[in-house]
């Protein structure tokens, strides 16, 4: 889900802003744009995150508003400006381009020139994890509006998911009489007058029926639907768990096709399936 917080305070006799962005994703996928002397806190800042955020691209930005502490200055790194200059001739030579290397395009190139580390003492965690706790608490607050709009649609799709299942059962004992009467039909047609052997018939109508009967899948089908609705009215985390019940479902789906022997159930089960597809697209979006 997307989502946006900010926050601001002291810190270390300076004032930082951190900014923390979400957008969708799969997994927890975190991102860090912080300076220097911040670096350090890296592994603190994304345990935190982890604790705040099931899934979704991270984006945390840290910068100081005022009061930063000066850092070493610039360093040129001679070296590596000569490597780089070596590699961007013979990217001109390759592509056949003419003129010269500006200095402006050579100091862009990476480490040529960096900032070196101020001398002064690495800022505390507990300094900067108060205005951590308060973007991503302004962050999440966005996501829970947006999640409460999805939730809304999935339970929607939910219940069509189970108005077309009472559907389905509702068609399906009609579809075995009619087997029924097509394989009695084809039976008596092939023995041409000669006597019907009954108990045959009724052996096939029974192993007919019974891979026709879609019972369980129904039953299985609905309880997966109930669980959903019940994750939905919850708390915790729900993106991860409805995915895996959106899949077990499209395999009841499927077996139900498999057995439709109806262009009416088989017309419904595509369209349950239609359902499923436009709910796993937002369970992605979901944490």
């Amino acid at each position: 889900m997307t989502g946006f917080g900010a926050a601001e305070g002291p810190a270390d006799g300076g004032r930082l802003r951190v900014e923390i962005r979400t957008v969708n994703h799969r997994f927890f996928n975190p991102s860090f744009k912080m300076p220097a002397e911040l670096a350090a806190l890296e592994p603190e800042l994304r345990e935190r995150l982890r604790r705040e955020f099931d899934r979704g691209h991270v984006a945390v930005s840290v910068r100081w508003l005022e009061g930063a502490r000066p850092d070493g200055g610039l360093v040129l790194n001679v070296d590596r400006a000569r490597e780089a200059m070596a590699r961007l001739r013979e990217l001109q030579t390759a592509v056949g381009l003419s003129g010269e290397i500006s200095l402006d395009l050579l100091a862009r190139q990476l480490d040529v020139l960096t900032v070196a580390p101020g001398d002064g003492p690495e800022i505390a965690w507990a300094d900067v994890e108060p205005l951590v706790a308060d973007a991503a608490t302004a962050c999440r607050a966005m996501r829970r509006r947006e999640g409460g709009a999805l939730a809304d649609e999935l339970r929607g799709r939910l219940e069509r998911l189970l108005a077309l299942a009472g559907q389905v059962e509702a068609l399906a004992p009609e579809r075995l009489e009619r087997e029924r009467d097509r394989l009695r039909e084809n039976v008596v047609r092939l023995l041409e007058g000669r006597a019907v052997d009954e108990a045959r018939v009724a052996q096939e109508i029974a192993l007919l029926a019974d891979r026709m009967d879609i019972t369980e899948e129904l039953v299985r089908a609905r309880a997966h639907v109930a669980a959903a609705l019940d994750l939905l009215g919850g708390d915790a985390a729900v993106g991860k768990p409805l995915g895996f019940l959106a899949q077990e479902l499209g395999r009841e789906v499927n077996t139900i096709g498999s057995k439709a022997y109806d262009t009416a159930i088989a017309h419904l089960v595509v369209e349950m399936k239609g359902e499923l597809e436009k709910m796993r697209e937002q369970v992605e979006n979901l944490e």
